[in-house]
């Protein structure tokens, strides 16, 4: 399975940098995760348009608690042939071409900063994948 994260922007703190990479390591044996850091919403638009299947993170997006979420994730790998984006917006948000072309998904309806909301989101997929293999990790 390959999931990507696209995102614009960089992780500046080094403490978040380390924190995604956990997670990015601890899900090499269900998943490879590779990380997209975009200047702009134009890069970012040009990035994804080689993906089969995106979810773009909004705040208007569709939410899931973690157990729905791992479904919906698992689902959706086999639906797209075990490959899978993800999109955050920058400051301003999800560019309109994206938000119009693909499903919506939320993590809260709170704001967070781009560089959390990519920790949030490693996370909740490493969750997801404990989930579904029934490891004790979700208790």
């Amino acid at each position: 399975m390959i999931i990507t994260l696209y995102s614009v922007g960089k992780n500046k703190e080094q403490w978040l940098e380390e924190a995604c990479s956990e997670y990015i390591k601890r899900l090499t044996p269900d998943a490879i995760v590779q990380t997209e850091w975009l200047r702009d919403d134009q890069q970012l638009i040009k990035a994804t348009s080689k993906e089969k299947r995106l979810l773009c993170l909004d705040p208007l997006g569709k939410e899931f608690t973690s157990e729905q979420f791992s479904k919906y994730l698992i689902q959706e790998l086999e639906n797209s042939g075990a490959r899978l984006g993800f999109v955050i917006g920058g400051p301003l948000g999800l560019p309109k071409e994206l938000k119009e072309k693909h499903p919506l998904i939320s993590l809260s309806k709170m704001t967070f900063t781009h560089q959390c909301t990519r920790l949030i989101l490693l996370e909740q997929i490493y969750r997801s994948f404990e989930i579904a293999k029934g490891s004790p990790y979700h208790k």
